[in-house]
This record gives C-alpha cells, sequence and structure tokens, in this order.
C-alpha cells in the first residue's frame, strides 16, 4: 500500500531544491566583463559569417553562370538560417 505526499512532504522536497540551488549559486564562479563581451563577439561572428560566406559564393556562382542574382540571393537566404540555427545552438549550450 502506497501513501500519497502530504503537502509537508512536498514543501520539504521544495526547500530542499531550493537549498541546494542557492548553494550552488554561492559556489558558482562569477564571470568577468571580458568573458561576457567575447561570447558576445563569438556569438556576433556566429551569425554573420555564414550569410557572409553565402553571399560571396553565391556571387562567384552568378559570375560564373551569368544568373544575375540567383545564387546570391538563394546562398545569403541560406546563410541567414545556418546562422540562426548556429546561434540558437550556442545560446542553449550551458556555457553560455
Amino acid at each position: 500500500m502506497t501513501r500519497s505526499p502530504s503537502p509537508g512532504d512536498e514543501m520539504d522536497a521544495a526547500i530542499r531544491a531550493q537549498v541546494a540551488r542557492q548553494r550552488l549559486a554561492r559556489t558558482d564562479t562569477d564571470v568577468g566583463v571580458t568573458q561576457h563581451l567575447a561570447r558576445i563577439g563569438v556569438l556576433g561572428w556566429t551569425i554573420v559569417s555564414p550569410p557572409l560566406a553565402g553571399l560571396i559564393t553565391g556571387r562567384w556562382l552568378d559570375h560564373r553562370a551569368g544568373s544575375g542574382v540567383t545564387f546570391s540571393a538563394a546562398l545569403l537566404l541560406a546563410g541567414f538560417v545556418a546562422g540562426g540555427l548556429s546561434a540558437w545552438k550556442w545560446m542553449n549550450h550551458p556555457h553560455a
């Protein structure tokens, strides 16, 4: 026979979890301003690099094929998608 948890048991578990989070926050090292700036810089390059690479490659392909801006537009858009996904993944990583 199992007993249902009482409100007191749930409260105790919540308090223990809060205390554990507070202890972790005290022992967690503080990140300096330079580290924050470095992370922002990395994020910027993560977003900007793929569209630039797509644009350069697209311009080269358009020049070779004589197709106006077809490849440039398509690869620029693909670069924005790739850069956005990469930035999203980077931001959700534990180090961020």
